[in-house]
């Protein structure tokens, strides 16, 4: 066996991916630009579209539950897909990619449309599923079209494409006013500028998406399997001795504690959402006893088996840069729920939403993401490689984490909204690294063969954390400051710090 494994690795040696250009590089990241213009438009617009058609501010983070939680179910269901898939010239990963792009561009051509709130809050949950379809397979389309020494190259090039799709997604509406587009509305509408960056937004979208389709060829598994020096590695044998290793009562476990929370839930008065977590739990139990069962009863893995049985069988360096997700994304989230009301609040002096000093504000939220967008674009290109090549890629991820910490804080000691610009910058080297490290560090670690599964399974970890921020966070911001968002922000420099520290567990080579 040991002789066969030799010359498998020795023929993959000699079969290398094709060295990309700097075109090359473009061309396969290209469509998350589009994917990102779309994710900016939602993260820097739903507030205020939820709070323009009539919900407080209290509500705010139950109707953005919608979003994680369809990526948390998607994301692996699509990693899992697409690392099966092969529809010859269309390829592997980029059916997904166009699938999701013209049903996101859909959505955001009837978001801004909404007549009233539910409306608003089902367009948001299927553009998020149809971002998450596309978006999923971009991470590991880089791995597979690249080889190891350029995994950095790669990942930066399409941290770069992100940032540079959130800088336009977050500044249109703004610029659609400075060129005389109406930014005010009646009550319970949409200003015009806001639909109108939604239907760019949709459309830049599909047409990025479609380049990368165009423009690039995929490997197919033949190919992929000759370039990593990898055989069959009994994937499925692999899964089932995972699943065979569960024990009902661990299942069991998973579904007390939900059981728990929601009991906790009920006997506290917590918020409703809070439900949420418990039937996620639970949820998650019920799965695995399914997957179990299903093994034990020689049904095979399956697709749940195969999520479940990667899940809990991830590497342990994955486990390590989990808890890293964990926390980082906690703090994103943070912020993109809370930005447009602590600035229109603290900033602006407004709460009410119709009033024209609230729009301002809201539009300059959109400045202020368009700028820690623009700082990630050119962090990543500039100034993370450099110091991923002198510092290496640990190291340097804790230093944007540092980063990002201090430009939640500074928003509690600026002089006036013109100074945020400056906390935006700590914050935009935290999202660069965010954004590139953990991702160069895993393609270069996991077997490429299940590199969708375990990029989908990696999400959850950005997923999770969202939903404890929508449903959690709301119960403290109710409690312990109502009327004073702006604290949120001392919990993302909290959480921040927290996600550096767990990133100093985490070696690489």
């Amino acid at each position: 066996m040991a002789s066969v494994a030799a010359a498998i690795e020795a023929e993959g040696a000699l079969h290398r991916r094709e060295r990309q250009s700097l075109a090359g590089l473009l061309n396969i990241s290209f469509g998350f630009f589009g994917i990102q213009i779309g994710f900016a438009l939602q993260n820097a617009n739903m507030s205020r579209i939820f709070q323009s058609l009539g919900t407080s501010l209290d509500d705010l983070p139950a109707l953005w539950v919608a979003a994680p939680l369809t990526g948390l179910l998607v994301q692996p269901v699509i990693g899992h897909l697409s690392d099966r898939t092969w529809l010859g010239r269309l390829g592997r990963r980029r059916p997904y990619f166009l699938a999701g792009a013209l049903l996101a561009a859909l959505a955001l051509l009837i978001m801004p449309e909404s007549p009233v709130l539910l409306v608003a809050a089902v367009m948001l949950w299927v553009l998020d599923a149809s971002l998450n379809v596309s978006m999923e397979p971009f991470r590991a389309f880089v791995g597979d079209m690249l080889d190891k020494d350029q995994h950095a190259a790669g990942y930066g090039v399409q941290t770069a494409f992100i940032g540079a799709g959130a800088v336009v997604g977050s500044i249109f509406p703004w610029a659609l006013e400075q060129l005389g587009v109406s930014n005010a509305a009646a009550a319970g509408a949409i200003p015009d500028s806001v639909r109108y960056a939604f239907w760019f937004g949709g459309a830049a979208l599909l047409a990025s998406v479609i380049w990368t389709v165009v423009s690039t060829r995929e490997y197919s598994p033949d190919e992929l399997a000759r370039f990593d020096g990898v055989a069959d590695a009994g994937e499925e044998a692999h899964v089932m001795r995972v699943l065979a290793a569960r024990s009902d009562a661990a299942c069991l476990g998973w579904i007390a504690s939900g059981a728990a929370v929601v009991a906790l839930v009920a006997a506290t008065g917590l918020e409703k959402e809070v439900y949420l977590l418990g039937g996620l739990l639970a949820g998650y139990g019920l799965a695995s006893l399914i997957a179990v069962r299903r093994a034990r009863g020689g049904h095979g893995a399956g697709m749940l088996g195969h999520i479940v049985g990667d899940f809990a069988g991830m590497p342990p360096l994955m486990k390590r840069l989990a808890l890293v997700q964990f926390f980082s994304w906690s703090a994103l989230f943070i912020m993109w729920i809370n930005t447009t009301p602590v600035v229109t609040g603290r900033f602006f002096g407004a709460v009410d939403a119709g009033s024209a000093a609230y729009q301002e504000g809201a539009s300059w939220v959109d400045v202020l993401f368009a700028t820690y967008n623009g700082v990630a674009a050119a962090s990543a290109l500039l100034l993370i490689p450099f110091l991923a090549r002198r510092i290496g890629q640990a190291r340097t991820h804790i230093f944007g984490l540092v980063c990002g910490a201090a430009g939640f804080a500074s928003i509690f000691v600026v002089p006036n909204y013109h100074w945020l610009l400056l906390s935006q910058v700590g914050i935009g080297i935290a999202w660069s690294t965010i954004l590139a490290m953990p991702y160069a560090i895993l393609a270069s670690a996991l077997p490429q063969r299940k590199l969708g599964i375990y990029m989908g399974l990696f999400n959850v970890f950005v997923v999770v954390p969202q939903l404890l921020v929508a449903t959690v966070m709301g119960s403290i911001t109710k409690y312990f400051f109502p009327t004073e968002p702006v604290w949120t922000m001392a919990f993302a420099a909290a959480t921040m710090l927290v996600a550096a520290a767990a990133m100093t567990r985490v070696k690489t080579a």
